[in-house]
Parts: structure tokens; C-alpha cells; sequence
């Protein structure tokens, strides 16, 4: 039995963004649990999609666990320096004053970026390695969209990572951290294969759903052996602009040579890749037209928005109303939109009260796209924002977005918006439902989300647009000015 010390630390910055992540932002609660210390950590994650607690299921029946610190924050711009040295701080005096440990699981996101540090995990690995020493296992769990860099290629004894966009097999993937564990305590020494691919991919196309990331994610684990433990493809996060921002491929296993012809093989396959990543960003007003044609169709269903560019998922604000704009112009009707981010709103139309009906503007918080909606908004329901995630992404996770209410503006069929005080992505059905809203009930559908909502919404639509709407979780890179990637990288 090992000794096996556990920590979480995870924040995806967009350092396009200019919000920031202080100290704050960790400590409080939002899909998943705020600053956690020692044993609260098992009965806060038990139970959720995390890779913590894949990890922790899977090792407590032979190991001895001993539980660390657990920090997330939702994605935005830089994690402030002095939230990154404060909580770095606590895990490594943790760890000094943890007694004897045989090993370390990390569960890190792999695209962090601090106001002074462009790689906050291998900075973070390199810490903990001069900590506990040059031969104790350190195996972290990485995110499907993580930067991974030489020195967390270096720092670390292994790095395990997701394997599907929508992240559904986080718990798996600590499962699967917990078997390299395993490994390297009984002595086995595994080789590193890593190679950096030289294009960004914008983040509507990584998914795992459809080509070319489904093959890609196939043929990784097709190439897992006797000798090779496991082969990954992992596309990044484009939005950060950084040195080594990018996708990369990884593999480790206990045969050199084997480890190289993997991550040669998956590496080539990726390139060849190249062009098929990519498909169409619609105008919100085509957006609209389109869905609005849809309907009039026979047997014509319910249609999804992705609204891309302003998901809180990329480090976006969740406030932007120029789709709520379009659908009002094109007199929409039984639609559902969310989740809207505006704690003053949600104030207003809390003390208003169910039935009354408001002139507060709603959104436009963040400063981004066409401002402010003003227009009358019915009050339909209100909400504490705490509730527990049911669909495959936030499975078990225990939310706590603040209060929340759903409006209706438009006319008795018009157009029904989840609005939240605080911001999460529009990625599980009880966000909605939490305030009364059933999504199968409604022809559209506009989620503030870029992937992670088709894992719980996708079998409710006849159709999915991609939308363009202001925002900062920007799709199409070339837009955007890079000023820190490395020589020869390109943007699709």
C-alpha cells in the first residue's frame, strides 16, 4: 500500500481576455467546487465527473490516500501572480508537511498562464519536483485542450489526458492516472515520446464527435501495446498566446523504440489531418434566418445556436445579447436562450417577483457586442442557482451559479432567457431546468457554449449552427494577433 498524496489545480486562460483569476475566483464555488483543503476534498468531489475523483475511486482500495488542496476557477484571462504563488504556496508546504509520500496525482487543466508565468503548470511540476525529489512519481491528469510544454513533459513522471470533447470521461481519465501510478511504483521505468504540431485549431473544431478528432482520438488508442501504455493526441487551446500554445501528441510506454514509432504514427496522421479541420460560422442574422426556415419545414424540429464566441467556457463573459437581438427582429418564437451571466439583472427580477414585469436592460455587462437589451421582460421563475449537474459533461457536480431567474420577452410565445449571476457555460439540461425550463419543449435553442453542450443537447436537435456572435472566445484565430507563438506555427 502507498502512500499517495492528491491535489487539484486547474484554470484555461484565454490571455486574450481581460478579466482576471485572483485568489478570489478560486476560493468560490461555480460547477465545481471552490478552495478545498485536506478531507473536505473527498466529500466535495465524490461522486462528479472529475478526474480527482476517478482517481480517488480508483486508488482508495489500495492505497493509502492523503488528500492535499482542490483549486479551480472558471476560464478567463491570467490567473493573477498572487493567486497563482498563494495556492502554489499552500500545496507545497502541504506537501512538506504531509509525512512520508510515495507518489503524487495532480488533477491540472495544462493551460494556465498567470500574469507572470506563460506556463503555470511546468512551473508548478518543476516546484513539486524539486519538493519531493528526482524519483518520486508524479503523474498528473491533464485537460483534452492543454498546451503541454517540455517542461511539464519534464517535470512529470507521466501525463494522462482526456480523451473527449465534450469531456465526458474526466472520472476515466483519473482511472486511468491511478493504473500509471501503479506502474511506476512497482518500478517500471516508462519512456516519453512528445512532439509539438505547428497549427492552432479553433476550439469548434476539436470535437470528438466528428472527424477528424474522432479518428484521431481512435487511431491514439489503437496504438496502445504490450509496450506502448498509451498514445494521445491532444489539440490545445488556441487562446493563449503563448510560446508553446498548440496542440501536441504524447505517448509513454516501457519500449523506446516502440514510444517513438507511436507518437510518428499519430503525429503524421494529424498532419495529414491538417485541412479537415474546420466547418462553417454562421452570422447571427443567418443564424436566425436559418432557424426560422428550419420551422417552417415539415416535420421540421428543434434547432441549437451555439453561441461560440461568448462562452464562459473559453474565458467569455456570458453577457452578450446580439442573438437575443436578431431573434427579436426576426419575431422568433418558443425559443429558450442561456445562460445568460447578469447579477444585476437577476437582483431586479428577484425582488420584482414572479409575474411582474420589468424595464431593466439585461447583459451587456462585459462591454462586448451590441450592449445592454432593453425591452419588457416577464418574470417566469425564479432560482437559487444551486442544483446538481445530471447530464454526461457536469454529471454530479454540485453548482452554485447564485441566484437565478427565467424572463420571457417578445409576446406570450416569444423568446425565454435562463439568466444567471454568476457565469458557467450553457452545458447541462438541469441549468434550465433548475428554473423551470424543459429544452425539449422549445423549436430553438441558443447556448452560450462552444462543444461541451452537445453532450446532454445534441440528441434533442435536428440541426446545429455555429454561431459568430460577438465575444472573446474567438473562432476564427486568424483574427486575432499573436506576438508569443514559436517560429513556424500556424493558425487554421
Amino acid at each position: 500500500m502507498a502512500r499517495i498524496g492528491i491535489a487539484g489545480f486547474l484554470h484555461e486562460t484565454n490571455t486574450f481576455a481581460a478579466s482576471r483569476a485572483s485568489f478570489a475566483t478560486f476560493v468560490e464555488a461555480d460547477a465545481w467546487p471552490g478552495l478545498l483543503v485536506g478531507e473536505e476534498i473527498f466529500g466535495a468531489v465524490s461522486g462528479v465527473n472529475l478526474a480527482i475523483d476517478g482517481f480517488i475511486q480508483a486508488a482508495r482500495p489500495s492505497h493509502q490516500l492523503v488528500p492535499l488542496l482542490w483549486a479551480s476557477a472558471n476560464p478567463s484571462g491570467p490567473v493573477t501572480q498572487d493567486a497563482f504563488e498563494a495556492i502554489a504556496f499552500m500545496l507545497d508546504r502541504m506537501i512538506r508537511d504531509a509525512g512520508p509520500l510515495d507518489a503524487l496525482f495532480l488533477d491540472l487543466h495544462g493551460a494556465m498562464v498567470s500574469e507572470h508565468l506563460e506556463d503555470g503548470e511546468g512551473e508548478l511540476l518543476q516546484r513539486l519536483r524539486q519538493r519531493v525529489g528526482g524519483t518520486m512519481p508524479i503523474v498528473a491528469a491533464l485537460d483534452f485542450h492543454a498546451n503541454i510544454t517540455p517542461a511539464m513533459i519534464e517535470h512529470a513522471s507521466g501525463l494522462v489526458t482526456y480523451r473527449s470533447y465534450p469531456h465526458v470521461d474526466m472520472a476515466q481519465t483519473g482511472q486511468r492516472a491511478q493504473v500509471l501510478i501503479d506502474r511506476l511504483l512497482a518500478g517500471e521505468v516508462l519512456h516519453k515520446g512528445y512532439r509539438q504540431i505547428p497549427f492552432l485549431i479553433p476550439m469548434p473544431w476539436q470535437s470528438t464527435l466528428t472527424e477528424p478528432m474522432r479518428g484521431l482520438v481512435a487511431l491514439g488508442e489503437s496504438l496502445a501495446s504490450e509496450h506502448v501504455f498509451a498514445a494521445d493526441f491532444v489539440p490545445g487551446f488556441p487562446l493563449a498566446d503563448i510560446h508553446h500554445s498548440g496542440p501536441s501528441v504524447i505517448a509513454y510506454g516501457c519500449d523506446r523504440m516502440a514510444v517513438e514509432a507511436a507518437v510518428d504514427s499519430l503525429t503524421q496522421a494529424v498532419l495529414t489531418s491538417r485541412a479537415d479541420f474546420g466547418g462553417r460560422l454562421y452570422a447571427p442574422a443567418d443564424a436566425v434566418a436559418h432557424a426560422l426556415e428550419w420551422g417552417l419545414r415539415p416535420g421540421g424540429g428543434t434547432i441549437i445556436l451555439a453561441d461560440t464566441q461568448d462562452n464562459p467556457g473559453g474565458g467569455g463573459g456570458g453577457d452578450t445579447t446580439d442573438i437575443l437581438r436578431e431573434l427579436l427582429r426576426q419575431k422568433a418564437q418558443r425559443v429558450c436562450a442561456g445562460v445568460l451571466c447578469d447579477a444585476g439583472f437577476v437582483e431586479a427580477a428577484t425582488h420584482a417577483g414572479i409575474g411582474a414585469v420589468i424595464n431593466v436592460p439585461l447583459g451587456g455587462v462585459s462591454g462586448m457586442g451590441a450592449g445592454p437589451l432593453q425591452t419588457p421582460f416577464e418574470v417566469l421563475a425564479l432560482g437559487t442557482g444551486r442544483f446538481t449537474g445530471t447530464g454526461p459533461f457536469y454529471l454530479g457536480c454540485h453548482m452554485d451559479l447564485g441566484a437565478m431567474v427565467r424572463v420571457r420577452c417578445g409576446g406570450p410565445l416569444g423568446i425565454e432567457i435562463v439568466v444567471s449571476s454568476r457565469k458557467q457555460q450553457a452545458a447541462d439540461q438541469a441549468m434550465f431546468r433548475h428554473v423551470g425550463a424543459d429544452p425539449a419543449h422549445y423549436r430553438i435553442l441558443v447556448l452560450k457554449s462552444s462543444v461541451h453542450f452537445r453532450a446532454d443537447f445534441a440528441a434533442l436537435a435536428d440541426d446545429i449552427l455555429v454561431v459568430a456572435a460577438p465575444g472573446i472566445n474567438v473562432a476564427d484565430l486568424r483574427q486575432l494577433r499573436y506576438e508569443k507563438l514559436r517560429p513556424g506555427v500556424t493558425l487554421l
